[in-house]
């Protein structure tokens, strides 16, 4: 019986040395951004609005916990669930997902990363560091949502940089399991048997980027199914980008550049558009930074297109604490109804002026 206590007790204190011998650590982390937006036109009569926004201001607002073990060898397992909030009425984002803007698991090594779970797909990757402006609320995310939205469900991804050559990709199974709408909802949860293709999504990433400057391109393909957003009704639908993006350190100052190249195969037919952006980020004063871009949406066959001129000047509290202002011009031509403001509405055929101005946190 002696022998026996004795044996439970080694055993678990091996167990007990093992454990300790892996480290781990988690970090609790978020961002609180929040304003006031007025924007001129915003119906067909030529109203105005003034409104609190929810989508975002300079950055959208979230909460998240991001973790890694050390597994020994240069081997970790890492983890991120990360939450989307609305400031305006305290509510969920990413289709009142508890986790939307990110919720994988992986490893990470020598080899790169690789991650399972709703995670961040090539096309965010590719154009964070050259798309100065962000996921602001004057961007180039009001003429295409899915850009500051690039997210996958069920996928698998992979992330590697290998002497300033990056390398990625995701594969997801189905892409968006919400349905509740928008652009991060749109209803295509996909691994139906007998149909493999069925919301499908494959997004790639090649670049060679560096502190200095950098260039890389995308690749990314989505598929449809019954009941999918944005004519995407069938698994033959599918919506493909194909982007160039690059960024050049000048002094202080960033430019970046880019090119979305996109073709719509939708039950309403097929749209083909380019959309070009240019911008500058520039530190005018140690606590003060101004970004400005301009970009232009050409829709092929169509008069419907549209050009934005925005800018933001921000200025820092302190080191977690900035408050801003912007401003902003949509120019809509022929048929053309892009909102200036994120998740805004105008009058089709309507220039769109607007200012905002908000207080941002994180943590």
């Amino acid at each position: 019986m002696k022998n026996s206590i004795r044996g439970a007790v080694a055993l678990m204190a091996c167990v007990g040395a093992s454990a300790a011998m892996a480290q781990s650590s988690v970090t609790v982390y978020g961002l609180l951004d929040t304003g006031v937006v007025h924007t001129t036109n915003a119906n067909a009569a030529g109203d105005s609005v003034t409104k609190m926004p929810s989508l975002t201001g300079s950055f959208p607002s979230r909460i998240g916990f991001r973790g890694a073990e050390d597994l020994g060898d240069g081997l970790q397992l890492v983890f991120t669930l990360e939450a989307g909030l609305t400031m305006d009425s305290g509510a969920m984002g990413q289709g009142n997902r508890l986790f939307g803007r990110q919720a994988s698991v992986g490893l990470k090594g020598a080899f790169g990363t690789v991650t399972l779970g709703r995670q961040i797909n090539m096309t965010y990757i590719a154009g964070m560091k050259s798309d100065v402006m962000g996921p602001n609320l004057f961007a180039i995310g009001s003429i295409d949502p899915y850009l500051p939205n690039a997210r996958s469900d069920n996928a698998i991804g992979y992330l590697g940089n290998f002497n300033n050559v990056v390398i990625g990709a995701t594969y997801s199974t189905g892409r968006d399991v919400s349905a509740a709408g928008g652009p991060a909802a749109t209803g295509c949860p996909g691994e139906v048997a007998g149909n493999a293709k069925a919301c499908r999504q494959i997004t790639g990433l090649f670049g060679y980027e560096t502190p200095a400057w950098g260039l890389n391109t995308s690749y990314d393909i989505m598929y449809g199914n019954v009941g999918a957003a944005g004519g995407l009704t069938s698994s033959d639908n599918s919506d493909k980008r194909v982007t160039v993006n690059g960024y050049v350190k000048v002094g202080e100052g960033k430019i970046g550049a880019g090119v979305v190249d996109r073709t719509t195969r939708a039950v309403t037919g097929l749209s083909e558009s380019d959309l070009y952006y240019l911008g500058l980020s520039y530190p005018v004063t140690p606590l003060t930074t101004l970004d400005t871009q301009v970009a232009r949406r050409d829709l092929k066959n169509s008069n419907a297109d549209a050009t934005m001129l925005v800018a933001r000047l921000t200025y820092y509290l302190s080191k977690r604490t900035a408050s801003y202002v912007g401003i902003g011009r949509m120019k809509n031509s022929g048929l053309s109804a892009i909102a200036l403001d994120a998740g805004g509405s105008v009058g089709v055929g309507k220039t769109q002026n607007g200012v905002m101005a908000g207080l941002r946190h994180s943590f």
